[in-house]
């Protein structure tokens, strides 16, 4: 694999092979542009681009990247090549390397203007597990939900950027031995770890995008985590899904990994058993090709520091392609910056799983932390930091970064 002139280590996580794009200031917040991080910097992707004449460079002088991600996948494709070659090729490093800023002196802004926001349920186990929770006596799934990639529609407003505080939302919660519902703060405010996918390529309203060019749209990964207030989410879910209790804050990491950077985590589905219908299968017709993937993503979840789960991505039962596919298979439009989510992933054990809610059984099993405390739950104060990676070539890893949010009281 081709090195880098800066020297990096060949396991650096942020190598020639992972180049993600983020937003960025520096001395004034206001003053936003498209950078992509190599090693522990962060290159003023506009500025280099101008300093060797490239007027394409105008996309990255942007507050977000959806003026990029509109150009589609070749200009996404000839944009990574670029950088390779300037970021590799010793002849450029005269006039790249005062581009360069120290990570340490940027401050990280949310990393797209996000234009619609969708979350899917594309982890069984974790469909399984909330579903026996839920449901004791009942089916653990939806007759559904080996059909089609389940989800609901968010709120792209209250997407915030890694390092936000959460405010502990208020909200109705109504228990079995309650007599009349409640209002209050959420008593039980959950996490849950998942991959964000980023959109690009605008369609028109009416048109489909199908398994087969979903490539041409999906652009990149960030991580995320879908807060859920699940005792206000429980009481207000039926008939219509979720709504106060995900709407309040939901977490994206700063750095967005182009979709080229995961070639060698590609993986195939699980068996999908009974078969898709031919809209959610792709020309290969087994989900195991090209067109539909897994992605070998691993992450770390950290509650106060404490490591409390390590979620694998590999075992997701709906690929990304299919979801994008079924997200717009009724004519719905795809915008720049359209964000859609896998939903909390989750393993068949106890530590792989990626929500409290499964981790404490809705708190029956209460995790030891670090300092001696335990949680059921998110309490004030408390930091949870999700971390992740993907294997790269030649044995290189694929950073994702992390997101971070530290839960705030609740107002009102």
């Amino acid at each position: 694999m081709t090195a880098s002139w800066l020297g990096l280590p060949a396991d650096h996580p942020f190598g020639l092979a992972t180049l993600p794009y983020g937003v960025f200031s520096t001395d004034d917040p206001d003053l936003r542009r498209v950078g992509v991080r190599i090693g522990d910097y962060v290159l003023d992707a506009a500025a280099a681009a101008e300093f060797v004449g490239m007027e394409s460079g105008i996309c990255w002088a942007q507050p977000s990247l959806n003026h990029f991600l509109s150009l589609g996948r070749p200009a996404w494709a000839a944009a990574r090549s670029w950088l390779t070659e300037v970021l590799s090729n010793p002849a450029h490093r005269d006039g790249i390397e005062p581009h360069l800023i120290p990570l340490a002196e940027v401050t990280l802004h949310l990393p797209i203007e996000v234009a619609d926001y969708v979350d899917f349920y594309a982890s069984e186990n974790h469909a399984t597990n909330i579903g026996k929770i839920f449901r004791p006596d009942g089916d653990a799934l939806t007759p559904n939900w080996k059909h089609l990639p389940v989800g609901y529609h968010g709120r792209s407003g209250t997407v915030v950027v890694s390092g936000t505080d959460i405010i502990r939302p208020m909200g109705q919660r109504k228990t079995p031995t309650d007599a009349a519902p409640l209002y209050g703060p959420s008593l039980k405010l959950d996490i849950e770890a998942e991959l964000g996918f980023i959109v690009g390529a605008s369609t028109e309203l009416g048109s489909q995008v199908g398994v087969d060019d979903a490539a041409d749209h999906l652009f990149g990964v960030a991580l995320f985590n879908d807060w859920s207030a699940r005792d206000i989410q429980a009481w207000e879910s039926v008939p219509l899904g979720p709504f106060l209790g995900k709407s309040f804050g939901s977490s994206l990491g700063a750095w967005v990994v182009p979709m080229e950077a995961l070639g060698a985590a590609t993986v195939p589905l699980p068996r999908q058993d009974p078969a898709p219908l031919p809209y959610l299968r792709g020309s290969d017709n087994s989900g195991s090709g090209t067109s539909l993937f897994g992605l070998d993503v691993r992450l770390e979840v950290r509650v106060n520091g404490t490591l409390v789960s390590s979620p694998t991505y590999a075992g997701m039962y709906w690929s990304p392609a299919q979801m994008l596919a079924h997200m717009t298979v009724n004519g719905a439009s795809l915008r720049d910056g359209d964000l859609f989510a896998s939903g909390t992933i989750s393993g068949s054990e106890r530590h792989t799983r990626g929500s409290l809610m499964e981790l404490t059984w809705n708190g029956q099993e209460p995790l030891s932390l670090d300092d001696g405390t335990t949680r059921a739950f998110l309490q004030d104060g408390d930091t949870v930091t999700i971390t992740g990676w993907a294997p790269g070539p030649d044995g290189a890893g694929i950073g994702l970064g992390e997101v971070v949010g530290t839960i705030a009281p609740a107002v009102g």
